[in-house]
C-alpha cells in the first residue's frame, strides 16, 4: 500500500484531533473510492448517452424553472 500525505488547515486538524475514536485514513481511503466509483459510474453513463450539449443546457433550464415554481408555491 502506499501512502498519500494531504494538507489541511489548522483549524479543520484541530477538530478531527477532538475525535481521536475516529480513523481519519480510513474515513479518507472509503471517501476517494467513492468519490471515484461515482466519477466511473457517470463516465460510463456518459459514454452510453446520446444527450447533446445544448440538450443538457436545455434540461437544466427546465429543471431550474420547475424547482424555482415549486419553491414559490410552497411559500
Amino acid at each position: 500500500m502506499v501512502s498519500l500525505t494531504l494538507s489541511i488547515p489548522e483549524e479543520l486538524k484541530a477538530r478531527m484531533d477532538q475525535h481521536s475514536e475516529i480513523n481519519w485514513s480510513e474515513v479518507a481511503r472509503k471517501a476517494i473510492m467513492q468519490r471515484l466509483e461515482d466519477f466511473e459510474f457517470m463516465k460510463r453513463i456518459r459514454e452510453k448517452s446520446t444527450m447533446t450539449e445544448k440538450d443538457a443546457i436545455e434540461l437544466g433550464r427546465m429543471i431550474k424553472r420547475s424547482t424555482a415554481k415549486r419553491y414559490n408555491d410552497f411559500k
